[in-house]
């Protein structure tokens, strides 16, 4: 059998390249997600574009602006319904995004389209095309460009707010920033990887390189060559045993995570145990 086969065909090469491209933003993302504890917001977030995908196919506007301002009601109403009520932040998300994804269930179901359920939840990573991978260039340098430019408020933010506004950062408008930037990521991943499988993205790489750093900005770097890692390995897999390449993306990164918890996992219990310095890298 040969490995580098895959290597062979144009389409297999530009499903590397833009998967990669997605894979470090969500890797870049998923860092802030899990300080913030926001790793469920993800999740959130992609199960509510369907009602506005479906919607914005009604009115004959772009699907990615409908699944955007979809995304965003979700993020905002979290915050809302948390902060008119007693739920937590956690009950409120499960409340609003189980809620927009139902009647997006709905809606797709009773109107006539040429839409395809399984490209929306799972993506066609193999499938898209020239318009697709631009829209994605177009979103991600910029989502990336953000975050890296702004890492250091965003990760006071994430590890602590009281002392962000202590020191007069903008707290809401970081706080609302962030959850835009979430917002475009999932968005632009949506052909790609689709609504379920996205995240994944957004917690694994995070997740693993948590175990193996207490540097945030070494923290980047590990989730971000996982997640080059685990595209590339999962494309050539799923060309291989004719299997679903954003599957095969995920567990491998799920399988990179399992590795790094039983070796790097008692070094952080020991960290936590005993802590020394700054584990984030302030």
């Amino acid at each position: 059998m040969n490995w580098l086969e895959p290597l062979e065909y144009p389409f297999l090469r530009d499903a590397m390249m833009i998967g990669s491209l997605i894979a470090v933003m969500c890797a870049v993302l998923s860092c802030f997600l899990v300080l913030r504890g926001w790793s469920l917001m993800g999740d959130a977030v992609s199960h509510s574009l369907l009602p506005g995908i479906v919607l914005a196919y009604l009115v004959g506007a772009p699907l990615l602006i409908g699944a955007f301002l979809a995304g965003l009601l979700c993020a905002v109403g979290t915050g809302w319904v948390k902060n008119i009520s007693r739920l937590k932040e956690d009950t409120a998300m499960g409340v609003v995004f189980t809620g927009l994804f139902a009647i997006g269930l709905v809606l797709f179901s009773k109107v006539p389209s040429d839409l395809h359920l399984d490209h929306i939840l799972f993506g066609n990573l193999l499938g898209i095309g020239p318009a697709e991978i631009r829209e994605v260039m177009w979103v991600a340098f910029p989502v990336l460009a953000v975050l890296l430019l702004k890492r250091r408020d965003f990760l006071l933010l994430c590890f602590d707010p009281v002392q962000a506004r202590v020191t007069a950062l903008p707290v809401r408008l970081l706080h609302y920033g962030l959850l835009v930037l979430l917002s475009l990521a999932i968005v632009v991943s949506l052909k790609a990887v689709g609504i379920i499988l996205v995240t994944a993205m957004l917690i694994t790489p995070g997740a693993t390189a948590f175990l193996w750093s207490d540097r945030f900005d070494r923290m980047l770097w590990i989730a971000s060559a996982t997640a080059v890692c685990s595209t590339v390995l999962g494309v050539m897999i799923s060309f291989h045993s004719d299997a679903s390449p954003a599957a095969c993306i995920v567990l491998f990164q799920a399988a990179l995570f399992a590795l790094s918890w039983m070796l790097a996992g008692r070094r952080g219990h020991r960290r936590r145990e005993n802590p020394g310095g700054n584990e984030t890298g302030i």
